[in-house]
Parts: structure tokens; C-alpha cells; sequence
């Protein structure tokens, strides 16, 4: 049955990719990885580069989830600041925390460069401010950033953004060069035909469990579907709906975007948005917290283009799709073990970067290597309170608060 949810451009767009068959049963593995985004293809191509034998078992299509539907934003770091880091965490910590998240940017594109992965990677990403509060806040992070990390970005006055965006009325932002955006879904097929390449046994449409792959260790990298791997890890994430629309080819569009950097606003329910290779605008605004989707995820989206772009309001749309991000409740990755298991969830919108590494420390873990991975393991993570059946209408209540200071 087709998805409703996937009339996406990048499915549209998607390089060649060979569907591989289903998983029979048979076949005795050093390590076993359940999902097909990039956290599980980036841990099965690194363990594989290790010499290892492995299979990778996704229960759709490669890159299904998150990671073929995602607004294509490479934006560096966690979703708390460095300087929020430092303060809960001290320096130490906090170095080793920066050294893996802000490195992610470079394994993304030593991933690319050595594979030859074709995905349309553009440089710059800015943070577009909603109030001046914000852009001051943003101001102190990017200073710290650069003063205790060595990370250099630009502070854009609220009269030079205009370099980088025509719209918005945004108040300020942080340009940093060393962001950028790609086409998520062939950066997925890419790091796919890079692990058949090394021998990784690829499944499509085989739904697995831990307990199923005869391996001495299993990565579960599921995300959302975490919750039908083990119940207990479910409670630690809920699933957020988000959607993106891409417009036909504006012939304006370096009008639009002149540094042809990808865009996110600082509200707690942010607009983001980006230029495809072929002049679309990429969209996504607004979320819903019920996984039920809009009627017309179109007119949903094209209300939040109008806010940010007027002359926008009626242009054509070509694709609009959805998907569920899966976010924690303090917005950290969760990563861990559960004996030969070990598991990655919850990037919380910062994936699209982070998942590649975590994947890649993940392999090292099943491999018998554990200095990165507590670095990501020792994170403090609590469940969403409410168990099984409350969990989300109580989350749900917070962020609709949340979302209501955006509008006040």
C-alpha cells in the first residue's frame, strides 16, 4: 500500500537503488543491525569496515523514516547550546560532548567525498531569530562557541540579514558556513550502496527483533519504532509530526535565498526551509502531536510559507509529505546498551548530522570499543512520565505550551 505520507520530492528525485530481498532466516552474523535510516547504515558500513560480518534488516524500504523525509538541514551541534553544556556538565565533559557532536559535520562529509555520494550538499545553515530575545541569546552561545571551542560562526545583525534571507522580519541570526543541506534520502541510498560494497548482507521488508538474527551483537537504530523493539525504550522518546512541502522551481529563488544557505527560525515550533538543486523551495512548518496527518498537508504548510514569504501564498506546490521525529524529553540523544544490544533514538530534529556518527560509535561499541560511546551514553535521560498510555497526552499538554508562547 502506498505511504500518504511519501508523496515526498525526494522520493521523486531518489538516485537508482537495486531493492534488495527479504530476510529468510538464515545466516549466523557478527553483528546484526535493525533499521535501514542513517544511524543503522552508518553502524553497519563501520562495523563492516572493521572486517566484520554483518547484516542490516529494515522492515520497509532504506530509508523510509526520518532519514529519507527530513528537511535536508545539516545543522551542527545538539539541540541544547555548548554554553548550556558547559554550565550542566563542566568543561571537560563538555569538550568531549563538542568533539563528537560538531565532529559529525566532518564525518558527514568524508562520508560523502569517499563514497561519491551524489545528494546535492550545499554549505551554510543560519538561525534566523523570531524576537530579539532570542537573537541575543543566540549571540552569547555563538561567542562562547567560538571562544571556548574554537568554532567560528557569523553573528548577522537584524540589518544584514538581507544577505541571507528576503523575508521573515527576523531579528538577527547566526550564519555558521560550516552547516549546510543535501538531499537526505540519496545521502541514505548512498551510505546503502557504500555498505553492500564493503558486505554488508542488506534486508528490505523484514520486520526483526533483537532476539531474531543469530549475531553476537544487535544495533537497534529504529528511532520511532523503538517502541516495538523494546517497550521500556519507547517510553523514552514521542514520536513529533512535521511536514515540508517543495514548491515548483521559483524563478526568483537567489532573490529568496541570495546565499543559498538552508534556514531555521528560533521558535519552539521553527519554520525551516532550503533551496533544492533545482531551485525549489523545501519547506516544513508546523507540527501536530497526534500522528493522524492534516487533510491536506499542503494548505497546512503553505500558511507558514505565507508568514515567512507573502508573495509565496499562492504559489504551486508540487510534493508535500510528513513524518514523525522522535524527540526526548530533555532533546538529547538517547544512547546506551542492554547487554549485546545497543541502541540510538531520539536525535530530537538534530539528526540529520549527529545520526552518522552515533552510528559509527555505535560500531565501535559492538566491536569492543567504549570511550566515545559513554561519552554519548552517560547523557542523563529520563522516561516520559504517564507510562504507556499517558505518555503522550502528558507530553503532548507541555508542548502545546510551548507552542502557545511562540504566538504571544
Amino acid at each position: 500500500m502506498p505511504d500518504p505520507l511519501n508523496n515526498s520530492y525526494y522520493a521523486a528525485t531518489a538516485n537508482a537503488w537495486e531493492t534488495q530481498p527479504a530476510f529468510k532466516g538464515e545466516g549466523a552474523y557478527d553483528v546484526a543491525v535493525i533499521g535501514g535510516g542513517y544511524t543503522g547504515l552508518s553502524a553497519a558500513l563501520a562495523c563492516a569496515e572493521k572486517g566484520l560480518k554483518v547484516a542490516l534488516f529494515e522492515a520497509r524500504t532504506i530509508g523510509f523514516g526520518a532519514s529519507g523525509r527530513n528537511g535536508g538541514q545539516l545543522i551542527p551541534g545538539l539541540r541544547w547550546s555548548m554554553r548550556e553544556i558547559d554550565a550542566e556538565f563542566g568543561r571537560e565533559r563538555a569538550q568531549a560532548i563538542f568533539d563528537l557532536a560538531y565532529g559529525a559535520v566532518d564525518r558527514v562529509k568524508h562520508r560523502i567525498a569517499r563514497h561519491g555520494i551524489l545528494c546535492d550538499l550545499k554549505a551554510g545553515h543560519l538561525e534566523a531569530a523570531h524576537k530579539p530575545a532570542h537573537f541575543d541569546a543566540m549571540r552569547r552561545d555563538a561567542e562562547f562557541l567560538a571562544q571556548a571551542f574554537g568554532w567560528e560562526s557569523e553573528i548577522v545583525q537584524p540589518q544584514d540579514m538581507g544577505r541571507h534571507i528576503s523575508g521573515g522580519d527576523y531579528h538577527g541570526g547566526v550564519y555558521d558556513p560550516k552547516g549546510g543541506h543535501f538531499h537526505p534520502l540519496n545521502y541514505a541510498l548512498g551510505l546503502a550502496t557504500a555498505a553492500k560494497r564493503a558486505g554488508v548482507d542488506i534486508f528490505e521488508h523484514s520486520p526483526v527483533r533483537p532476539d531474531m538474527p543469530h549475531a553476537k551483537a544487535v544495533v537497534v537504530a529504529t528511532d520511532t519504532w523503538m517502541g516495538e523493539q523494546d517497550r521500556d525504550l519507547g517510553r523514552y522518546t514521542i514520536p513529533i509530526m512535521n511536514y515540508n512541502v517543495a514548491t515548483t522551481p521559483l524563478p526568483d529563488a537567489d532573490v529568496l535565498l541570495p546565499g543559498d544557505a538552508a534556514v531555521a527560525d528560533s521558535r519552539f515550533v521553527l519554520n525551516y526551509f532550503r533551496l533544492s538543486a533545482d531551485k525549489r523551495l523545501i519547506f516544513g512548518g508546523g507540527e501536530k502531536y497526534v500522528q493522524t496527518p492534516p487533510a491536506d498537508i499542503a494548505a497546512f504548510v503553505r500558511r507558514h510559507i505565507a508568514e515567512v514569504f507573502p508573495t509565496l501564498a499562492d504559489i504551486p506546490i508540487d510534493y508535500a509529505w510528513g513524518g514523525a521525529v522522535g524527540v526526548t524529553m530533555n532533546r538529547l540523544p538517547h544512547i546506551g546498551r542492554k547487554g549485546n544490544v545497543f541502541f540510538a533514538h531520539g536525535f530530537s530534529g538534530h539528526g540529520a548530522l549527529l545520526t552518522t556518527v552515533a552510528g559509527e560509535v555505535l560500531a565501535e561499541a559492538a566491536s569492543g570499543t567504549m570511550a566515545r560511546f559513554d561519552v554519548f551514553a552517560n547523557l542523563p535521560h529520563r522516561p516520559f512520565p504517564g507510562g504507556r498510555l499517558l505518555a503522550r497526552p502528558l507530553a503532548t499538554l507541555g508542548l502545546l505550551w510551548y507552542a502557545l508562547r511562540d504566538r504571544l
